[in-house]
């Protein structure tokens, strides 16, 4: 056995000022050694080994390796003295790959500050989702009472993997595909799916930011052009009830807000459905190309530029929805939005789609299974306190989502008094629609529309673009860490590339006929095929790599092993919690309809397909790497579920392998 670093066996024979070895440890001298150890012990202390001799946290003592580098003798292998690092691994495999690991290690960027960091993540799960998708689902499902279902599902479901994969990048410190190698390399296919996801989902996002900045563009007028009926692009049955005549609505009546969102911004009506998209709206077209060009600039110099416009990104949202929730709380009739929203119907919580649709809202929300979380996660020092960060970036996420609400409804509220009717009559739209028709037609008949109207859609601009460079970093840092070689010095090259196949991608969704494409893509490209993604995830990590492992490793860097909770949570909650929402949704496909289109049948197979398309290459790289490996059909099983790298472990100035 090798001694530890804390070592009190006498190093006499060492001069003052320099190195010498002893019990194959390279130590500068007794008092810079002790120095070190005691710096690192600030770092991350052990709340259950505070009485304990100072010892390197994981217990692994930093020892050169057994055997050659190269062929040469291992006075050659280490560091000389005239560095100012002291580089040791315990890796038996000092050739090439062992150099590359470490200087992939000593090269990566990390975050400017944590705030960058905080920010990023709370951007990326603060999205248009929290805007919409949650104020709808609750009152469909039961308003107040929604949200027990809500909370408990967080609890025991979403915020324990939302903390695995904060967990699983910063202490591997990978990407999405190479983490693989160093957790379980069977389930390598996993990074390979999450990348196609999120190019599936780069191809359909955008667009929506693309309508809003149509939106912000159309509202620099003095009258907002969703206003009047006598446009261009409206119909006879265009209906303005907030005109000063006496107007009555009928059941063929259309709002202004309604036809400029249909007829002008998506023009539905010059495509027959999915079987015929028709052409390519320009206007769509060159608002996507800029909302490209600020991804691009944006992104292109790694998390050190990205962290600093999330600064804007991040938080402007938030200024906007204060302004927007002190606004509409003045509003006539707000009072009824409220009180429909959060009226609690106690009967839904007996129905086991409410649970289902608490399970995906707050799946979705945090987001998981993206790769964005191990990615930024991967850029943070080592020592950072993933755990305090998990819990407040998960819980802003859903306090932003319930307070989006009462933005939202006390809207509506105002908007069911203007036209005599029931909220549940107004609140009908779901979706994009309940932002581009609803809220857009109430803020146009509110005093200084024009202003909240430019505020509103920046706000959408920035809920999304935040959103979109989390999503393309979590691809960007997977293929630069798989292929180190290849792209770590063309990162602006690759993300040039990257982002004009997401635009290519995108030309689809830009024709008459792209909203449909839009709710295609939404429900079966990203749904089930993500669940299915972190499903597998969990059980890799929890009963592969294993959970006592995991929770060692967390312990290597917080200080303190995760209780009891997180453990039945990651083994046996989480995994049910996914397998329940995935199964549900299989069983019961959504029956897709937008406007006054119905989806052909033939549109369910399409989708299935597509979502298949990313989750195949699991099963395909299991095959894969089942062949290639060497050895009886035993030996290759576990050869491939046993993780064929070390993780280089930063120990102040000294990097040892956990093996």
């Amino acid at each position: 056995e090798t001694e530890p670093l804390t070592s009190k066996k006498d190093i006499s024979n060492c001069n003052e000022g320099e190195d010498c070895k002893e019990n194959g440890l390279l130590v500068r001298n007794p008092k810079s050694a002790l120095r070190l150890v005691e710096d690192g012990n600030k770092v991350h202390p052990s709340q259950g080994d505070k009485g304990e001799a100072a010892q390197i946290s994981n217990g692994y003592s930093g020892v050169p390796s057994s055997v050659p580098c190269n062929g040469m003798e291992d006075a050659q292998c280490t560091a000389p003295a005239a560095t100012t690092t002291t580089t040791t691994t315990t890796s038996t495999t000092c050739g090439a790959e062992g150099q590359q690991q470490l200087m992939e290690l000593e090269d990566r960027e990390t975050w400017s500050k944590k705030i960058d960091f905080l920010l990023s993540v709370i951007g990326y799960a603060v999205d248009l989702g929290n805007v919409w998708r949650f104020p709808y689902i609750c009152y469909q499902n039961g308003g107040g009472a929604f949200l027990i279902p809500y909370t408990i599902m967080a609890i025991f479901g979403g915020i324990p993997l939302f903390y695995m994969e904060l967990a699983l990048g910063q202490y591997h410190r990978n990407g999405c595909i190479s983490i693989w190698r160093k957790i379980c390399p069977i389930f390598k296919g996993i990074g390979f799916a999450i990348c196609i996801i999120d190019l599936y989902v780069a191809s359909y996002y955008n667009t929506i930011m693309a309508w809003a900045f149509y939106y912000l563009v159309s509202s620099f007028t003095a009258e907002l052009p969703w206003t009047s009926c006598t446009n261009a692009w409206n119909t006879g049955n265009c209906t303005n009830y907030f005109s000063k005549d006496n107007i009555s609505w009928t059941l063929h009546s259309i709002s202004p807000a309604e036809e400029f969102y249909t007829r002008q911004v998506l023009q539905v009506h010059r495509s027959n459905g999915l079987d015929d998209l028709g052409g390519i709206s320009w206007q769509l077209t060159l608002c996507l190309l800029l909302i490209f060009t600020i991804v691009y600039f944006s992104i292109w110099k790694g998390v050190k530029t990205s962290g600093k416009v999330v600064w804007v990104t991040a938080t402007f949202p938030y200024i906007i929805l204060f302004i927007l929730l002190v606004r509409g709380a003045t509003l006539p009739g707000a009072w009824r939005g409220v009180l429909y929203y959060l009226k609690p119907d106690w009967q839904k919580l007996l129905a086991t789609e409410v649970w289902v649709d608490a399970a995906a809202q707050i799946f979705f929300s945090l987001g998981p299974g993206f790769g964005v979380l191990l990615a930024y996660a991967s850029y943070n020092k080592f020592h950072n306190n993933c755990y305090q960060d998990a819990l407040v970036t998960s819980t802003v996420n859903c306090v932003t989502s319930f307070v989006s609400g009462f933005v939202i409804f006390t809207v509506l509220g105002y908007m069911a008094e203007m036209r005599n009717e029931d909220v549940s009559e107004v609140a009908k739209d779901t979706g994009p629609s309940l932002l581009f028709i609803t809220y857009a037609e109430a803020i146009a008949n509110m005093p200084a529309s024009t202003f909240f109207a430019i505020i509103f859609f920046l706000m959408l601009l920035t809920l999304g673009l935040d959103s979109t460079f989390a999503g393309l970093e979590g691809v960007i840092t997977a293929v630069l860490d798989e292929f180190p070689h290849v792209w770590s010095k063309r990162r602006e090259l690759f993300v040039l590339g990257l982002t004009i196949v997401c635009f290519l991608g995108s030309l689809a969704t830009l024709t008459f006929g792209g909203a449909y494409v839009v709710k295609l893509f939404e429900e079966y490209a990203t749904g089930p095929a993500v669940l299915t993604v972190v499903l597998l995830e969990a059980v890799a990590v929890a009963w592969f790599y294993g959970i006592t492992q995991f929770c060692n490793d967390v312990k290597e860097m917080v200080g303190f092993t995760p209780g009891w909770y997180w453990r039945v949570c990651w083994v046996a909650i989480s995994p049910i919690f996914l397998l329940f929402v995935t199964s549900s949704f299989l069983s019961n496909p959504p029956e897709l309809r937008l406007f006054d289109y119905n989806y052909p049948y033939w549109t369910t197979v399409v989708g299935y397909c597509i979502g298949t398309s990313s989750v195949i290459c699991i099963p395909i790289y299991m095959v894969y790497r089942l062949i290639i490996t060497p050895g009886t059909l035993k030996e290759r099983i576990l050869k491939s579920i046993t993780p064929e790298t070390a993780t280089e472990i930063p120990f102040g100035d000294i990097r040892m392998n956990a093996v």
